[in-house]
């Protein structure tokens, strides 16, 4: 199954309208500034689980995924870029998720269909988690994020609260691994060069204002 962000499953879920069970770790609250202030930032893809046997499969390609959310509260939008390891190499992907902050959800359009997640905001401020197919009990599915790629078991308490609660096995939880990570070479890459074309712009800035003092 191709991946082309983070969450992994997108290609296969179908439109998400429905409730989140009763539980209280995944009742979906609305997004606000707070919220996409809070998850701005670099993430990495830590674990997952589902009912469903084929994108429990799925997921054990991905050794490994870090990502940078840079939010745009005027649009609503989330601009995505994701660094994942799968067959020891490394895949770079951009795309643009958009923000539906009543239902406190994310969505990106893919296949010629829009495709939906829960947000799902935890007591920990340096992680969350994303719940999947929350209308159709067999394909129940969670995934946790961190802002470093270990954790701990305190950490993930959410993140099996919510499996019990789902009735989806921990033994069935694939976790990712970072050791096993082959995009940090291109990250600096990616990293370099931002830092020179904000110096470019800086320089013409400033050589802008020199010209009109003269």
């Amino acid at each position: 199954m191709a991946l082309s962000w983070i969450l992994t499953v997108l290609s296969l879920l179908p439109l998400l309208e429905a409730q989140i069970p009763l539980c209280a770790n995944l009742v979906p609250v609305p997004i606000t500034n707070a919220t996409l202030d809070r998850i701005s930032g670099k993430w990495f893809y830590i674990a997952s689980a589902f009912r469903n046997e084929e994108h429990n499969k799925s997921i054990h390609e991905i050794q490994a995924t870090f990502f940078y959310f840079t939010p745009n509260k005027t649009e609503d939008t989330i601009f995505l870029r994701e660094y994942q390891t799968r067959q020891n190499q490394c895949i770079y992907n951009t795309s643009y998720l958009n923000v539906q902050r009543e239902n406190g959800t994310i969505s990106r359009y893919e296949g010629g269909q829009e495709h939906f997640v829960h947000l799902l905001i935890l007591r920990d401020m340096k992680t969350f988690m994303l719940a999947f197919e929350v209308n159709d009990e067999k394909n129940w599915g969670v995934s946790v994020y961190a802002d470093k790629p270990e954790t701990t078991e305190e950490q993930l308490g959410e993140f099996y609260e919510a499996l019990d609660c789902l009735r989806i096995p921990r033994s069935d939880v694939v976790y990712t691994d970072q050791k096993k990570d082959k995009c940090e070479p291109l990250e600096r890459q990616h990293e370099k060069e931002k830092k020179q074309e904000e110096g470019e712009r800086q320089h013409e800035k400033e050589k802008k204002q020199e010209e009109g003092e003269s």
